[in-house]
């Protein structure tokens, strides 16, 4: 598949991405699926496979399907009753009251137990087929790595957009397509043997691996939920550094390539420099400009740890019981 080339649509997991689907295929079926809405996990395979869908519509689109399906208005209304389910319930299972520099304060103190974190548990015992399966569920982000972000920009100004502009110029490339992001994670699901087409490992994700790219898309097409995506995006910077060692040193002790261990040991001192920018350029300049939206900052970060939790703890389950991680074998979603 050429990378250019956009994804085939998913199997659906229930009524709502049915509907979706079905729609995408010019077939009548999204009337009354927003009435089952609310009777649906907002965070279940179901509403997050929909959610997905019609994200995806905004980046590479689907095979098949006409682009100016984008702002297909009965979409548009579905997507809206879908992103208020899910939002109300990360404001409703996010702590309320944290301060900015209390939230982030609490993400740059490192514990000394990784028991329960999965790059600590991959560093230490994981296999090479679990580190494969992580890496497919993280295709989904990392193959269109840092686009959520980009929403952001025109929405800022002064200190917050030049900072903005200056970590994303890094996750471009600085100007070389050879060292864009995405590219480098293609190449190292190359070494693990794993398909690097975009979005091919999607029937295989979980619901939790889903909502963590969704959240992205969710803090980004909204401009009223720019500082929650400045929270996420910082979220993100100040965590990935350590994370980046460990992962990195898993690929080393698994023998699994170079360009496998690569992409983490990029991120160990690029995102150890972003931080800095992130926390006294793009949250202090936003901040100095729109002080209002300190609460959403903060809301943002915890969304997302409460997001990479509930990924991690249905990683670390199924692993532990010596099962998948995934919806389909590796070899099946191949």
């Amino acid at each position: 598949m050429s990378p250019a080339e956009p994804p085939r649509l998913p199997q659906p997991r229930g009524p709502l991405s049915r509907a979706v689907v079905a729609s995408l295929e010019d077939r009548p079926a999204t009337a009354g699926a927003a009435g089952r809405t609310a009777d649906s996990d907002p965070y279940g395979d179901d509403l997050q496979l929909a959610l997905y869908v019609l994200y995806e519509l905004h980046y590479r689109g689907f095979a098949g399907v006409d682009e100016t399906r984008e702002w297909d208005p009965e979409l548009l209304r579905l997507r809206r009753t879908l992103e208020e389910r899910f939002l109300e319930a990360l404001r409703a299972d996010t702590p309320r009251g944290g301060g900015v520099e209390e939230v982030f304060d609490a993400l740059l103190v490192e514990p000394v137990d990784h028991t329960d974190s999965v790059s600590g548990f991959l560093q230490r015992d994981g296999e090479l087929w679990q580190m494969r399966e992580y890496a497919a569920l993280r295709s989904l982000y990392h193959l269109k790595e840092a686009d959520p972000h980009a929403w952001v920009i025109p929405r800022l100004t002064g200190r917050a957009k030049a900072a903005m502009v200056a970590v994303e110029y890094d996750e471009f490339g600085a100007g070389r397509a050879e060292r864009v992001h995405a590219r480098l994670f293609a190449e190292l699901m190359a070494d693990l043997r794993l398909d690097t087409a975009y979005g091919h490992y999607l029937d295989a994700a979980p619901a939790e691996a889903l909502a963590t790219t969704n959240v992205m898309s969710l803090f980004g097409l909204h401009r009223a939920l720019r500082g929650a995506l400045v929270g996420h995006f910082a979220c993100v910077e100040v965590t990935s550094s350590p994370g980046s060692r460990r992962l990195a040193a898993a690929m080393r002790r698994l023998g699994a390539g170079a360009a496998a261990e690569h992409f983490y040991a990029e991120h160990v001192e690029a995102d150890a420099v972003h931080e800095q920018l992130v926390r006294r350029e793009v949250i202090a300049g936003l901040l100095e400009d729109e002080p209002h939206l300190a609460a959403d900052v903060a809301f943002g970060a915890q969304a997302t740890t409460l997001l990479e939790d509930r990924l991690g703890g249905a990683l670390l389950g199924a692993w532990r019981r010596g099962d998948s991680a995934l919806r389909l074998p590796l070899a099946v979603a191949a």
